[in-house]
């Protein structure tokens, strides 16, 4: 295992405390690496553009992966085939979220890949009290900064904050309204979310409401453009 370090940053709130934990700590990573869904908010680009002049001012690598086809491609149209007959029985993978999780794993997996690639050390933004992550990322070659401090996803948000952070779109900060601030498509989103989406951010609901006639499918039990009717 080499002494490369590599910090996997997502630029929501606990990963983005997590680097400036370790740039403050006078222990900056020697690299930076996010992977871009391409189906982020736009207030994600807005704090990376922020944190790049930082990681320049500390020599600290900054890498951008993406995956292996647009991710509405995936979506909406890739030919998907059977696993038992191998011919092709639909195209697209429909909503990334709940049981199928497709863009998440590809993520992963690209993100594994690099580092291992490169022999690093990755250290991952997982807050000390995701008891269930923190079980799930444990490897040799993977650290827990947030949970080597004790630091909280509260602890965490605050830091964020008080860094000039604001994930700000439409007049309203998302992490007032959002619980995470995940992919704006994400299935595991929950109704009070939705709901707060539909009210804060009604560009973004339009688009689920147009991704649900495009799949298909309605993201929940019930088709968003029939709430709140």
């Amino acid at each position: 295992m080499s002494g490369w370090l590599i910090a996997s940053v997502s630029w929501g709130k606990d990963s983005t405390a997590m680097l400036h934990l370790l740039i403050e700590s006078g222990h900056a990573p020697d690299e930076v690496v996010f992977y871009d869904t391409g189906a982020e908010f736009d207030a994600i680009y807005a704090e990376r553009d922020k944190m790049l002049p930082i990681l320049a001012e500390h020599g600290v690598k900054y890498t951008e992966l993406h995956p292996r086809e647009p991710f509405f491609y995936s979506m909406l149209a890739r030919p998907v085939r059977s696993r038992a007959t191998g011919k092709v029985h639909k195209h697209g993978y429909g909503w990334c979220g709940g049981p199928c999780r497709w863009g998440t794993t590809e993520k992963t997996r690209a993100l594994d890949r690099y580092a291992k690639s490169r022999g690093a050390i990755v250290c991952v933004g997982i807050a000390a009290d995701e008891t269930r992550r923190i079980e799930r990322e444990r490897a040799e070659w993977k650290r827990l900064p947030l949970v080597e401090a004790g630091m909280t996803e509260a602890d965490c948000l605050e830091l964020c904050y008080e860094r000039g952070h604001t994930w700000e779109e439409c007049g309203v900060r998302l992490y007032d309204v959002l619980d995470r601030v995940s992919c704006w498509c994400c299935r595991n989103k929950n109704l009070k979310e939705l709901e707060a989406m539909r009210e804060h951010l009604p560009d973004y609901y339009e688009r689920l409401v147009a991704l649900e006639h495009a799949i298909g499918e309605p993201m929940k039990r019930r088709a968003l453009a029939e709430r709140g009717e």
